[in-house]
């Protein structure tokens, strides 16, 4: 009984530190939007598959690959002619939509588009000053599962513009049509949100740490 008593208090704190370590990993994986806040200037029809929850966007360097998520409201697909797009900032991003009228997306950042459709199509679309150019991927590259559509890219369709890829930044809107007033959310609010490392060597390098130390930890105990 002593023996085990000492093993708990030696290996407590190492799994304590372990779960923080894997708590903190997933929150860095996305971010939260509120129900229901809808842009002031949307027109379309306030669908649950059309107000954002959580997002995600994440780069994995060893297989140069994006990787796109977000949770709604609603099933997607509720919404007829709704679609999904992750805004990223390469590194040359600008406020695009504010000189439209309705004048939104202060602080959003882009100069790449990233689309998800519900139907299992997507549309890469990279700026060069206003110009942009577009590539259409076929049906299987979005994936829907209730209430989240996901796909992910290769990353030689969004070469940077400045950033490493990794250090990219994005923002997520569905809208319903091609006009500033179709777009329903933003998630982040006003600002942009860092590109997610999938996976992150750093905490799964900690970890690994950890667990080495957990089992020397053990072995030490046993010995005693």
């Amino acid at each position: 009984m002593k023996r085990h008593t000492r093993t708990h208090a030696l290996l407590a704190p190492l799994l304590a530190a372990l779960l923080a370590v894997a708590t903190t990993g997933a929150r860095a994986q996305s971010i939260t939007d509120a129900a229901g806040d809808f842009l002031p200037t949307y027109t379309g029809p306030h669908n649950g598959d059309v107000d954002v929850l959580s997002a995600f966007a994440g780069y994995n360097p060893g297989t140069d690959t994006f990787s796109f998520s977000g949770t709604f409201a609603g099933a997607v697909g509720t919404t007829p002619g709704a679609f999904y797009v992750w805004g990223l900032d390469r590194g040359a991003g600008t406020e695009r939509f504010v000189a439209g009228s309705p004048s939104v997306g202060q602080g959003v950042k882009f100069d790449a588009v990233v689309i998800l459709r519900p139907n299992g199509t997507a549309r890469v679309t990279t700026f060069l000053g206003s110009v942009g150019t577009g590539v259409e991927i076929g049906a299987g590259t979005a994936m829907i599962a209730a209430n989240t559509i996901s796909g992910s890219i290769a990353g030689s369709l969004l070469a940077s513009t400045g950033f490493a890829k990794a250090d990219y930044t994005w923002n997520l809107w569905p809208r319903t049509g091609t006009t500033n007033d179709t777009i329903s959310d933003f998630a982040p609010d006003r600002t942009n949100a860092p590109i997610a490392a999938v996976p992150e060597p750093a905490s799964y390098a900690l970890m690994a740490l950890g667990l080495t130390c957990v089992g020397v930890a053990r072995r030490r105990v046993t010995r005693v």
